[in-house]
């Protein structure tokens, strides 16, 4: 069992015209042979954008693509059309043996915070989709490959929430700030936990927070 602290303050900024970007993990010319994945996860980068900015027509494959708008809206550009993702939704990219997208801002301010997670058993054909923030609201969970689950959970100021048990948790402060707890000082908007094989864990919000919570190992 062990826990880890990650705090945003120490995530790599990138800045390009209209475009900040923090990255989690070891990007590009910043190799970090110790901070590469963690799990299937190989990609956990929180995108400030300003309208109409973003990424232009760009590939993937083997991925499956999970991304949370902070704020804003997201325009996202596929073979299937444009889909416009609101604030507090969730989109889900499978890239199956490869797809041309582009994501760009359709709002100021746009924040989103994106998962890249490795897919053994792509599907033949890419697919996208959005769970609208109202379904997120009341669903919780989205279900990203079989034992890999996104539960966004939101804590008005003062209350507690449970991290639940799993092989592997990576909990991201997307808004807000947890209090002192007996696992760390307080965590702050961009800081992370990282469990592995640790029991569930209680939170509490100093303010009003919404934690993405990645679980990985739990029964499909």
């Amino acid at each position: 069992m062990s826990s880890e602290i990650r705090r945003g303050t120490d995530r790599l900024v990138q800045r390009e015209p209209g475009r900040l970007t923090q990255h989690s993990f070891a990007f590009g010319a910043a190799y970090d042979p110790d901070n590469l994945r963690f799990g299937p996860m190989v990609c956990h980068d929180d995108h400030l954008l300003a309208t109409g900015t973003g990424f232009d027509t760009h590939r993937h494959s083997g991925l499956v693509i999970v991304t949370y708008v902070v704020s804003g809206a997201l325009s996202h550009t596929g073979p299937d059309g444009t889909a416009r993702v609101e604030a507090g939704s969730v989109a889900v990219l499978r890239t199956g043996d490869g797809v041309e997208h582009s994501e760009l801002a359709a709002a100021p301010q746009t924040r989103f915070v994106q998962v890249w997670l490795t897919d053994d058993e792509p599907p033949e054909t890419p697919s996208y989709a959005v769970v609208p923030g109202a379904e997120v609201d009341a669903v919780a969970a989205v279900d990203a490959l079989p034992g890999a689950r996104l539960t966004v959970l939101r804590l008005a100021d003062g209350a507690t929430g449970t991290i639940p048990a799993a092989p592997l948790t990576h909990v991201y402060v997307a808004r807000g700030a947890l209090l002192r707890s007996s696992m760390a000082e307080p965590l702050h908007e961009g800081d992370a936990f990282r469990f592995t094989g640790e029991p569930a864990h209680e939170v509490t919000a100093g303010v009003d927070s919404v934690l993405l919570v990645w679980s990985f190992g739990h029964p499909a």
